[in-house]
């Protein structure tokens, strides 16, 4: 199981996910039409080069998913529920076409679910950061997550 069980972890648990990604024209690009996006800034080079940017930003939608998908392998893998949703998002810098990111994750909370014996709900602090060590994308996520088999 690549996951890990509710009872492995534990409250300050820190993962440096091995998997960084460069970010391409093309996963904007998918991601954004895919999505029904039709953003200038994500998608008109010429629009973006007068902006204070100069260049496309990458879709901020996208960059959330990565994070947290990249955090998967190593966190929730096979012993996740359900997401039980995602606050606190914020991107304090942009990502752009060719940035590298690579992805920390940190346990903030643990609980015991009321309603499920057999599981646990667990807070991730998910945070990413770009080839400069720049952090551009953070977020609280909690998960109905199961305990390890008796």
């Amino acid at each position: 199981m690549a996951g890990l069980w509710f009872d492995e972890l534990s409250v300050g648990q820190v993962f440096h996910h091995a998997i960084r990604r460069t970010v391409t024209e093309t996963d904007n690009l998918l991601f954004s039409t895919l999505t029904h996006n039709p953003a200038q800034l994500h998608l008109d080079a010429e629009y973006m080069k007068d902006s204070d940017y100069g260049r496309i930003l990458v879709n901020s939608t996208f960059t959330l998913g990565l994070m947290v998908g990249v955090s998967v392998g190593d966190t929730t893998l096979g012993t996740a529920i359900a997401n039980l949703g995602w606050d606190e998002v914020r991107f304090p810098a942009p990502v752009f076409i060719g940035d590298t990111l690579h992805i920390e994750t940190e346990v903030a909370e643990l609980r015991e679910s009321k309603s499920r014996p057999e599981a646990g709900i667990v807070t991730f602090l998910h945070r990413a950061y770009n080839q400069r060590d720049e952090l551009v994308a953070s977020c609280r996520r909690s998960g109905l997550q199961r305990k390890k088999p008796a």
